[in-house]
């Protein structure tokens, strides 16, 4: 829903309530939010849970693209396994990242030697491939398009290979345009906000509430998110063109890379004395460190008037 990967709610609820519960609430709130900050392409993305499909044509309605995970119920693998040869294309990953100097040579993989040494059971993948096909689910008036990814297994144990092995992934999208391979990648992409949830579970340490009521560890949780929101944000205020471009990427880098206590002590608990005069607000720091410079340059982007 953002491209910066950022939040846009977060709900706290008791333990024993599944994940997925008011989600589509709280997506039509997020879709009204970003509609009304002049976003023009709304795209939504969940696990299995989340496509909970009597929506699924209201935000079809709305404009509004979404990819979902869903689960693979005996007749979406009846038609996967109609599918003929010619439907199914292999299913290339991209590499992780791109090797900036000369690749280096694999380590050994010692976990799969000593499975195979003592005989454990060893599921090994030898491919994906992808296809695609039209599906209406009974909540819903319209055919929407699902893309499956087949996955060719070959159950091991130790040396000896047992049996191969199909499974299916199956993701239901009304985007359209986009190629098969491409919609499976843009729902894997999805996965980067788990990132940020171990980032807010660890780093900030949103998730160990202090307080001992429900309503009270939801404030905490949103306010220490919004703490880290702007750590992110003072980065992305810094530009990496112009006449100082690579030092703004590596400051921009330094700051994206540093550590929650560090940034608190460097920008959040700066002592700062407002004062608010007819045309101005003029803000006295009083004190120093060597990262102000970065937070004075990213208040002037933002062309507020400001005098230290």
């Amino acid at each position: 829903m953002a491209n910066t990967q950022e939040p846009l709610f977060l709900v706290n609820r008791a333990g024993n309530r599944p994940s997925h519960e008011g989600a589509a609430a709280r997506l039509d709130q997020g879709i009204e939010l970003c509609t009304q900050a002049g976003f023009r392409q709304i795209l939504l993305r969940g696990d299995t849970d989340f496509s909970q499909t009597r929506y699924l044509d209201g935000w079809t309605g709305k404009g509004v693209e979404f990819i979902f995970g869903i689960d693979a119920m005996p007749n979406l693998v009846a038609l996967a396994n109609a599918l003929g040869a010619r439907d199914w294309k292999r299913l290339e990953r991209p590499a992780k990242y791109e090797v900036a100097t000369t690749e280096r040579a694999r380590r050994e993989n010692v976990k799969e030697r000593i499975v195979r040494q003592r005989g454990y059971k060893n599921i090994r993948l030898n491919g994906e491939e992808v296809a695609e096909f039209r599906y209406r689910p009974g909540a819903c008036k319209q055919n929407y398009r699902i893309v499956v990814v087949r996955k060719n297994l070959t159950v091991e144990r130790g040396e000896l290979a047992l049996f191969d092995d199909i499974r299916y992934l199956f993701y239901i999208t009304n985007c359209m345009e986009e190629d098969a391979a491409d919609i499976v990648l843009l729902a894997n992409d999805r996965c980067n906000q788990e990132n940020l949830i171990a980032q807010l579970k660890n780093g900030v340490q949103a998730m160990r509430m202090p307080v001992d009521d429900q309503n009270s560890n939801w404030a905490f949780m949103v306010m220490a998110s919004l703490a880290w929101t702007l750590k992110a944000w003072l980065a992305l205020l810094l530009p990496e063109g112009g006449r100082w471009g690579q030092r703004y990427a590596q400051e921009k880098q330094a700051v994206l890379r540093m550590e929650f206590k560090t940034f608190l002590n460097a920008f959040m608990r700066i002592p700062c004395q407002v004062i608010r005069t007819a045309r101005q607000i003029v803000f006295r720091l009083m004190a120093w460190n060597p990262w102000l410079p970065v937070l004075l340059r990213g208040v002037d982007v933002l062309h507020q008037p400001m005098r230290c």
